[in-house]
């Protein structure tokens, strides 16, 4: 956990790091090391290094802002995106503007729209459930999005029956569960790769292996992942059962479920409504947002219609309504995903090109990291070895971390590094005797943790 130094005095600088104590300022991961993506082509397992940098390069903040500048590009690796996307993850200009100072919506809640509605914190933009295709009741075809004819009106969000980009779209998302709209690279849902999922649900990642931002772990409470456009906090899937903080670690279980239906006549609330297609093959219960209903529960491990609930969490011990990235017990991501359809909060946040005010910018120099072998969860596998080691991490991973391999006489034989917002990482045994050896992890000169293999011809 990220601590900050304090110190007791009046000057500007001592005000400034009281300051940082703002999880929406100290939580971004942020690029000291000039550390650049990279991306796979369909066809070429081997990933091509890009010339832009990964992640955020500059947090800056006023007394109610925060500006993040990112590329969002992130440091796993993006692509291949195998439904035809002709589109690679780019460049993006601008600052996420987020409030630092969020508060609930009094009023009306406001729905999410199209595109980008919140941000990880390696800059990556989060988008809703919605993939812009639509249901058309004058063809009975789908309309809007690539390939489709336009929806009437030319909006896909007033139409009766709104396509689901997690079902919908899955062919096409890489193996961090991810995709470019016009080069604008996304998470719709949990930023957790395919294959660390229970059951695994896209085979994307056999030949297009990348990490995703952070890998589930049940015994902890989930990390921050990111802010809504409303400047209220997203985690990942596991939280303290209670909103207090207490009663163990469970899995965050989303409020909505599938309507007993079979013809799309009728809205979530029972409305007649323009007839979408009815429950089949092509398109099952879940292909559209409206097939879901939500069904409040007095647990407090279920959350509510915006997909979140107030709680204590690590980095808000006062407690916040919190946002989850939720997902079923097979860890498969669950609707509405991570924030919607709407809100909880008032939406102010906004990307920007310029700043308009006075800010301050943040220094990540003046965090420091408690680093102890609980702070590292690691598997490595196969174990006993005879090619490769996959060191897999639970959790997010803030800070580069350096894993050698050293035999039983203290010899380095192998070196891998993870970066921030990385999860996986690799060892080559096939030129190492059989034997003993030990794994070591360290993170700036620090060992952390240390595991013994074995490695076996």
């Amino acid at each position: 956990m990220k601590k900050i130094i304090l110190s007791i005095c009046l000057t500007a600088v001592c005000l400034q790091i009281n300051a940082q104590t703002n999880p929406a300022i100290t939580s971004w991961l942020i690029n000291t090391t000039n550390l650049k993506g990279q991306h796979y082509v369909q066809g070429n397992p081997t990933p091509i290094q890009d010339n832009v940098l990964a992640n955020v390069q500059q947090v800056q903040y006023s007394d109610n802002w925060v500006y993040v500048d990112a590329t969002g590009i992130p440091a796993y690796i993006t692509g291949p995106f195998l439904d035809g996307n002709p589109s690679l993850a780019s460049e993006q200009t601008g600052y996420f503007k987020l409030p630092l100072h969020p508060v609930k919506n009094a009023g009306t809640p406001t729905a999410t729209n199209p595109g980008n509605i919140g941000v990880f914190i390696n800059g990556v933009a989060l988008f809703d459930y919605r993939d812009g295709v639509a249901w058309n009741p004058n063809t009975s075809a789908l309309c809007g999005g690539p390939g489709n004819p336009p929806c009437p009106g030319g909006m896909q969000s007033q139409q009766a029956w709104n396509r689901d980009a997690i079902p919908a779209e899955r062919h096409g998302f890489d193996c961090a569960k991810a995709h470019p709209a016009m080069g604008n690279y996304h998470h719709h849902q949990n930023p957790s790769a395919f294959d660390l999922d229970r059951m695994v649900v896209s085979n994307v990642c056999d030949l297009y292996p990348a990490d995703g931002l952070y890998a589930i772990d049940t015994t902890k409470h989930a990390p921050l992942l990111g802010f809504a456009y409303d400047g209220f906090p997203i985690y990942g899937a596991y939280a303290y059962k209670n909103t207090d903080g207490t009663g163990g670690i469970v899995r965050m279980k989303s409020g909505y479920q599938l309507r007993n239906i079979t013809q799309r006549t009728t809205s979530p609330t029972g409305a007649d409504v323009a007839n979408g297609p009815a429950v089949s093959t092509t398109y099952p219960l879940g292909y559209f947002r409206e097939d879901y209903m939500f069904v409040s529960h007095p647990e407090s491990d279920y959350l509510d219609e915006h997909n979140g609930r107030f709680c204590v969490t690590p980095e808000y011990p006062d407690g916040i309504y919190c946002y989850f990235a939720t997902v079923d017990d097979n860890w498969n991501s669950a609707y509405p995903y991570v924030v919607g359809p709407t809100y909880y909060g008032v939406v102010s946040a906004s990307k920007v090109q310029t700043i308009n005010e006075v800010v301050t910018t943040y220094n990540p120099a003046t965090a420091v990291f408690e680093l102890s072998a609980d702070k590292i969860k690691t598997t490595l596998y196969p174990n006993p070895s005879s090619d490769f080691i996959a060191v897999q991490l639970a959790g997010l991973l803030k800070e580069k971390l350096t894993v050698s391999l050293f035999d039983i006489n203290g010899r380095q034989m192998q070196q891998a590094t993870l970066q921030p917002g990385s999860t996986i990482g690799y060892l080559d045994t096939r030129l190492l005797y059989s034997g003993q050896y030990v794994v070591v992890f360290s993170i700036e000169g620090r060992v952390v943790r240390s595991e013994r293999v074995v490695v076996q011809k």
